[in-house]
């Protein structure tokens, strides 16, 4: 039996915990929380009872029974939690973006492998229901060697983030680096996942809302050997409303994807519907209806870290593997700031590097 322990019982945490609920051979152990509120919420709506959940850190490391520890924490604490969970000997579930710095990264790379244990990135994104389908067609050769990728990911969200309005990730309105800091690790995570690394990389972002601190807009487009990519980002459009947003501020991400390849084209629409165009106009539908169903997401995912850890064989969002991700990410703000091409941006040149 697999013995969880999950760290940080705030807004994510129920897709983490219902997904561990209903994997075999999963048990939830114990839940840790700064605040008492929160935990005890958590504690009463899975299960777990009182005298496993706690508030001390030194408490909850302390309990050897568990093995697995799922940090769903933010970044700027993952490289002290990483730190404590392997030195106790536990494999590590740590939620998106990795870390602070590429060089928080690798340290809780290094360390995990020191201490020999198993240490895998919450990358939920390429596990939605759509991404999976394309990435099986693309796999299958339906359209032939990809030549041509576009990626639009559309929100009416910082435009809506006033001061004094109620939002479920407040710290959204403080950050510095936003859109392509909490987004882009997903979004570089699933085009690593279509079309592998880079070769060059070029971005343009841009702050929209007044209500926040980083950026909310972007374009980047990479380049590889035979075939490019442009990423088309925003959090301050209004181009997908099809009404008036809901009054609650809560993100409403909409997506749409197209490959051209050789010898078709696959589209994910906006309403999750996939389909393919061949070369006389004429379009096959794929799945009438797809959804970023980020809770079945973290079921795919998470039996995914169970399956590894039991076969022995690598993880797809590997610690190791993610530094390349998070490279990707921190290569969109040095291309911004200065506007010039990132050669190999997945290997990972420092922000104010030459």
């Amino acid at each position: 039996m697999w013995k969880v322990g999950l760290i940080g019982t705030g807004y994510w945490s129920v897709n983490h915990l219902a997904a561990w609920r209903r994997i075999p051979g999963v048990e939830i152990a114990a839940l840790c929380n700064r605040g008492r509120g929160k935990l005890e919420q958590r504690g009463a709506e899975f299960g777990v009872p009182a005298s496993s959940l706690y508030t001390s850190l030194d408490d909850f490391f302390a309990r050897d029974d568990v093995n697995i520890v799922d940090i769903v924490t933010g970044p700027e604490t993952h490289l002290e939690l990483v730190t404590r969970a392997a030195r106790a000997g536990k494999h590590i579930m740590c939620q998106k973006p990795f870390a602070s710095t590429p060089e928080e990264a690798e340290e809780m790379v290094r360390i995990a492998a020191e201490c020999g244990i198993r240490l895998m990135v919450t990358e939920n994104w390429r596990w939605l229901q759509p991404n999976q389908i394309i990435k099986r067609a693309l796999d299958e050769g339906t359209i032939g060697r990809p030549q041509v990728g576009r990626y639009i990911h559309t929100d009416y969200y910082t435009s809506r983030m006033a001061p004094g309005v109620p939002l479920p990730q407040p710290f959204f309105r403080e950050m510095p680096r936003l859109l392509f800091y909490e987004m882009g690790a997903h979004w570089f995570d699933t085009l690593r996942f279509f079309f592998g690394d880079p070769s060059r990389l070029y971005a343009e972002t841009l702050r929209i809302s007044p209500h926040i601190a980083g950026e909310d807009s972007g374009i980047v487009t990479l380049g590889y050997d035979d075939a490019y990519v442009v990423m088309d980002m925003s959090w301050a459009t209004r181009r997908e409303l099809d009404g008036p947003p809901a009054e609650q501020v809560l993100a409403e991400h909409r997506e749409q994807i197209v490959i051209e390849g050789e010898r078709g084209t696959m589209k994910l629409y906006v309403d999750g519907k996939i389909a393919l165009i061949d070369q006389r106009g004429a379009e096959t539908i794929v799945a009438e209806r797809t959804e970023l169903d980020h809770a079945e997401s973290h079921f795919r995912l998470q039996s995914h870290f169970i399956d590894r850890l039991n076969d022995g064989h690598p993880f797809q969002t590997s610690g190791e593997d993610n530094l390349k991700t998070l490279n990707l990410i921190f290569a969109v703000y040095r291309s911004a700031e200065r506007h010039e091409v990132v050669h190999d941006p997945a290997a990972g040149a420092r922000l104010g590097q030459a």
